[in-house]
């Protein structure tokens, strides 16, 4: 396969650039560097092409298909780090996945696989969450994500959307767990948020991708999760008891925000039927399995789609 990953600097795309390397196959990396860092992907290799700019850019995004020539296509890139800047959400997110979307269907790639977040979802009526559901999203994130998967599922060409819980493994770098690791590992304070969500690990996220980019292999939109959800608490605890501190008092646990959701977990179980899969690790061996890689090589970038909420006083 000769694959482009947009965003492949990022956790998800520096992790499946490594194993589609080592399979042998071709891999273009498309990535503006805003949060994806160079430092996570391979100093050098034969069959991986490294180009900087941004998907917003029709001209560089042409000339990528064009000169790379990708059989598919794994839509990684996304705007969420100021989730006051509207404009640049759109421009990523929405103008973005079009640009790569239409040169994908003048290519003719065999498979486009779209990565989407959970909150495109919004606030939703029932736990866990079907693929079903209907999308409400309400923050810029999940609106421009969920406007982009919407032209995505127009363009006639095949593609899987994956909806995703939070894939946890090597340089993730969103979220509580590097904040929890970090934070206390420096002798800082936490806080914890009312919320409750799902955590997948980066192998059972490596063998639903295997199963979504099989030519031939079904369409459309999926859930990816565990469909088990846990409190941000429960995280707190076990990175306090591997990395062994004693705390003085216990950790402020705070309303989420007003841009928050407070529960979000993912029914996968038409993902189960229609791939044949299901997730190997529990959530307790996924969290510690993450605390482990961070042990070894550190956390690198602390990034969030959220405004932080205040603590209690």
């Amino acid at each position: 396969m000769r694959i482009l990953i947009t965003g492949g600097a990022g956790c998800l795309g520096s992790n499946l650039t490594e194993r589609y390397l080592e399979a042998g196959h071709a891999v273009c990396i498309l990535d503006n560097f805003a949060t994806g860092q160079r430092g996570s992907l391979p100093e050098a290799h034969p069959r991986m092409t490294v180009v900087e700019g941004s998907i917003y850019d029709r001209a560089l995004v042409d000339r990528v298909f064009a000169d790379f020539a990708p059989t598919h296509v794994i839509h990684s890139a996304a705007a969420y780090k100021d989730p006051d800047n509207w404009i640049e959400d759109t421009r990523t997110n929405v103008e973005g996945t079009i640009h790569v979307v239409e040169a994908a269907r003048l290519a003719g790639v065999k498979r486009f696989i779209n990565f989407h977040t959970a909150l495109g979802y919004g606030r939703p009526d029932t736990l866990p969450i079907p693929v079903s559901a209907p999308a409400r999203p309400f923050t810029s994130y999940g609106i421009s994500k969920q406007a982009g998967e919407n032209y995505l599922a127009v363009s006639g060409i095949p593609y899987v959307s994956l909806r995703l819980a939070n894939v946890t493994g090597p340089r993730l770098a969103i979220g509580p767990i590097p904040t929890f690791y970090t934070r206390l590992k420096a002798g800082k304070g936490c806080f914890c948020s009312k919320t409750v969500r799902d955590f997948i690990d980066m192998e059972d996220f490596f063998s639903v991708m295997d199963l979504v980019m099989e030519e031939g292999a079904s369409t459309g939109v999926f859930n990816v999760s565990t469909g088990t959800g846990h409190t941000i608490k429960e995280i707190f605890d076990i990175v306090v008891d591997h990395l062994g501190i004693s705390l003085s008092e216990p950790v402020p646990v705070v309303e989420p925000g007003a841009d928050d959701v407070p529960a979000v977990v993912l029914d996968p179980s038409e993902t189960i039927r229609g791939f044949n899969w299901k997730p190997q690790y529990s959530f307790e061996q996924t969290v510690r399995r993450m605390l482990k890689w961070y042990d070894q090589h550190g956390v690198t970038a602390i990034y969030s789609h959220l405004k932080a909420p205040s603590p209690a006083q």
